[in-house]
């Protein structure tokens, strides 16, 4: 029986309520690892990185098996199996299987509403839990998970208290498996490194990069479909779009969330806006973190312009800040230590952000096993969109 292997008991896999965008389950293995389905584009693209761009990636941990589990109640669940696990992944014990109750969901027993509500509660709960200190999640904008939360001229019939787009995504991920495979059947999952596991407050923007969101494989349907996203949003005129965010607000003690709907609306001017909004915590404008990103953007910009043949369709690019202000001792330091301090000022400012690629699945690259088309030269499209991120952020810093 799986799980059973060694005497040990599966992973109880958790949905990852840092998620912000997307469209795909994101899974906590444990506090420094998540895992997504596996697509095999993506998994030749980890196996295959180049040195270079393995500081802008999460660091792959290797393959998992999952299976969905049922119980008497309907209720849904997502085990990794122990006798696969990857070295150096972190133990194979479930010591917080009552934690995961709150995260079963019952196929088909709640109506739409309920379920969302109960979805509301649970991540709610889960930031206090992930989070130092007290705060509540919220979003300010309108979107719906659910048919049922539509009256019929669709407008919102309740205020959402708080951003489930992580739930949803979990929710919709394991009503499609428990609809297409029976509990017996083993799903491989790529195991990532969580890149925001040491942030306290994570601030995190996901950005769909380049001006062609569709991949090579993509049906004529779904081209023509992802063509008009591209043409109606700031993906043409900018070659970035705004798809999730989240960002604390330190005067109020919540996460403002935005999610890919708002995004695909804004004009170049909104883009501009939210990404003040995204670097602004209530109270003041986090300069502190603003020329940290550039430089990070730069140099990942610096190495997209060499890497020939890739084309990095329909990924996401991640900027992530610490929400928590890193205040600077004011206390007078001695010759030594001030010498050393501004050595180690810089490096320090670097690690409270990050820049990440994320989301392979439709990434192509000469000698790929999944290639469809090989292409000369770096991705133009990406590269666009990378130079005219960095052009706002740095008109922000300097107050434009």
């Amino acid at each position: 029986m799986v799980g059973q292997s060694e005497g040990r008991r599966a992973v109880l896999l958790e949905p990852f309520v840092h998620q912000v965008g997307g469209h795909m389950s994101m899974m906590k293995y444990d506090e420094h690892t998540v895992c997504k389905p596996l697509v095999s584009q993506e998994l030749s693209f980890y196996e295959s990185l180049p040195l270079a761009m393995r500081q802008f990636t999460p660091q792959y941990k290797g393959v998992i098996s999952v299976h969905l589990k049922k119980d008497s109640f309907g209720n849904l669940t997502l085990l990794a199996s122990p006798n696969l696990q990857p070295e150096g992944c972190g133990r194979l014990d479930n010591t917080s299987s009552d934690i995961w109750h709150k995260y079963k969901w019952a196929a088909g027993t709640s109506s739409g509403t309920e379920l969302v509500k109960r979805c509301h509660t649970q991540l709610t709960k889960t930031f206090k839990d992930s989070c130092p200190g007290r705060m509540r999640l919220r979003t300010d904008l309108q979107y719906c998970t659910d048919s049922l939360l539509e009256d019929a001229n669709r407008n919102q019939t309740e205020k959402n208290s708080s951003n489930p787009w992580g739930l949803h995504c979990h929710r919709q991920h394991l009503n499609r498996m428990s609809s297409k495979y029976n509990e017996n059947k083993l799903h491989q999952f790529l195991l990532l490194e969580n890149v925001v596991s040491k942030y306290s407050y994570p601030c995190i923007l996901d950005l769909k990069m380049g001006t062609r969101q569709h991949g090579d494989d993509a049906s004529e349907e779904k081209k023509a479909r992802h063509i008009k996203k591209c043409e109606q949003s700031t993906s043409a005129s900018l070659g970035v779009r705004i798809c999730g965010m989240q960002v604390y607000q330190a005067d109020a003690g919540h996460f403002l969330c935005k999610d890919k709907y708002y995004g695909r609306k804004l004009s170049p001017e909104g883009f501009r806006q939210t990404l003040q909004q995204f670097l602004c915590n209530g109270n003041h404008l986090r300069t502190d973190v603003l020329e940290p990103i550039i430089q990070k953007l730069k140099a990942l910009l610096s190495v997209i312009k060499k890497q020939s043949s890739y084309r990095f369709y329909s990924s996401s690019l991640l900027i992530i800040y610490d929400g928590l202000e890193h205040k600077e001792s004011t206390a007078p330091l001695d010759n030594h230590l001030q010498g050393h301090f501004q050595k180690t000022n810089c490096t320090t400012s670097h690690s409270r952000v990050d820049v990440r690629m994320i989301d392979f699945a439709h990434t192509t690259f000469k000698g790929s096993k999944c290639n469809h088309t090989t292409y000369d030269g770096p991705d133009h499209g990406y590269i666009f969109g990378l130079e005219n991120l960095i052009k706002i952020l740095q008109n922000l810093s300097e107050g434009k």
